[in-house]
């Protein structure tokens, strides 16, 4: 090994020696718990990231089934209104009926707030 400008043959080299491979130990203790930390993160988060994509999953099957539900609900709204007059006043009444259900509870839970 090369010499780092030290003297060859003193006592303190041999102690200089002894404090820094301790201090390489401590050095390489610490980079060892660090990478064991970084270790444990990453497969938290690939777990995470698992049960998010299980939960997005679940998520997309069930807009998909309510997007059928809805696109037939609309297509039954759309041949009611095409239907005729007979159907156009009772769609006045659902109107009607919709909007005063929506006044009543705006009116109620305006009231519990306050």
């Amino acid at each position: 090994m090369a010499s780092w400008n030290r003297p060859s043959g003193s006592g303190n080299s041999s102690k200089t020696e002894l404090m820094m491979e301790a201090e390489n130990d401590r050095l390489a203790d610490q980079l060892a718990a660090k990478v064991s930390r970084l270790k444990m993160i990453s497969i938290d988060v690939k777990d995470d990231v698992e049960n998010q994509n299980k939960y997005l999953d679940g998520m997309d099957t069930d807009f998909m089934s309510t997007t059928g539900l809805l696109g037939g609900t609309v297509s039954r709204f759309n041949n009611m209104v095409a239907a005729g007059r007979g159907n156009r006043k009772m769609m006045c009444y659902l109107i009607g009926i919709l909007v005063a259900l929506f006044l009543v509870l705006y009116f109620f839970l305006s009231r519990t707030k306050t």
